[in-house]
């Protein structure tokens, strides 16, 4: 065991260090940079050609004037001795500070979205797939169909509009007017908890739906097979029975989505949070990619897939302790 954990968190360095590699490459791969884009942006406003000195010496500035493996050579370094991941020319700060800001509320808004998930789509999956072909089982399905086909930023203009047409309030942002600015406190802790249900529940229907339709596949698959048939004729209880073999064995889809449960809501959500105004990594990583804010990208995307590769790590090691067979391989 200590083996195969020693392998895995070596190949886990290896793997974060081959996609800082692509990370860097890609956010190179459009035309220009973060310098002319600016000065594009400056031309179209005031109608006068920039001075290419003047381009030069803010590339100079930013340290974009450099080849690319120097560049990469410098980033890395600067990662690895300072914990920094370059300067944010959109924000006109270091990167790392504009990622400690959003991450907290990204991390928190993707945990409650991920337990609801599991919440809702294990115990509806058990019971569709063990009342197969009822109206339950339909009723369950059609939610499922209905959660898989809306699609999120759809639900969340709809929630937008019921929150203020019937209760009067806009549910934009994570926090009241009066706590944004606020010192952390119950109060503050509470409106954060109450104004997290809507977001929750529009990023984690699609989640839900998708998981709902797997554990029932998966399970109505373990029903089907001899061992289950050899319990019932030992005499074992149906309830016991359920819990103790074919559910246990259909978890897997649970516990294999913990890798990628975070990266999904950066990546799936960014029109979500866009429309409802959380100040969570997603719209950050946008603007950052659509502005050619290399540092900051590049800094998102590398704690993304860092925190993506230790999930998937994590998952790894459930999936052992819960599946004998994959113990047994």
């Amino acid at each position: 065991m200590w083996n195969y954990l020693l392998r895995r968190l070596l190949t886990m360095v290896l793997t974060v260090w081959i996609i800082s590699i692509l990370v860097f490459i890609v956010i190179q791969l459009p035309p220009g940079d973060f310098a002319s884009n600016m000065v594009s942006r400056m031309t179209a406003q005031t109608g006068a050609a920039a001075d290419p000195a003047v381009v030069q010496q803010m590339r100079r500035m930013y340290g974009i004037d450099q080849p690319l493996p120097v560049q990469y050579l410098r980033w890395v370094q600067n990662v690895l001795t300072r914990g920094r991941f370059g300067y944010s020319m959109l924000y006109n700060r270091d990167a790392i500070d504009v990622i400690r800001e959003r991450l907290p509320m990204t991390l928190a808004l993707s945990l409650s979205s991920f337990m609801l998930v599991w919440m809702i789509s294990l115990p509806a999956g058990i019971y569709s797939a063990v009342k197969k072909y009822t109206a339950g089982d339909y009723i369950v399905s059609f939610f499922g169909f209905v959660g898989l086909a809306t699609p999120n930023f759809l639900l969340a203009l709809l929630f937008l509009f019921i929150a203020y047409r019937y209760f009067g309030v806009a549910a934009f942002g994570l926090f009241s007017e009066q706590y944004i600015e606020a010192p952390w406190s119950f109060a503050k802790l509470f409106d954060l908890a109450r104004r997290m249900i809507v977001p929750v529940i529009v990023i984690g229907t699609a989640g839900t739906a998708g998981l709902i339709r797997t554990v029932r596949a998966n399970l109505l698959d373990e029903l089907q097979k001899p061992y289950v048939d050899t319990a019932r004729a030992k005499g074992l209880k149906e309830g016991k029975l359920l819990w103790k073999y074919p559910v246990r064995h259909s978890l897997n889809p649970f516990i294999s989505t913990l890798g990628w449960a975070l990266p999904a809501l950066i990546s799936g959500e960014v029109i979500v949070s866009i429309v409802l105004n959380l100040p969570t990594a997603g719209p950050i990583l946008y603007h950052a990619l659509a502005n050619q804010d290399m540092y900051l990208a590049a800094g998102f995307l590398l704690v993304l897939s860092a925190l993506t590769v230790i999930g998937t790590f994590v998952s790894d090691i459930l999936l052992a302790l819960i599946d004998p067979r994959i113990r047994f391989q």
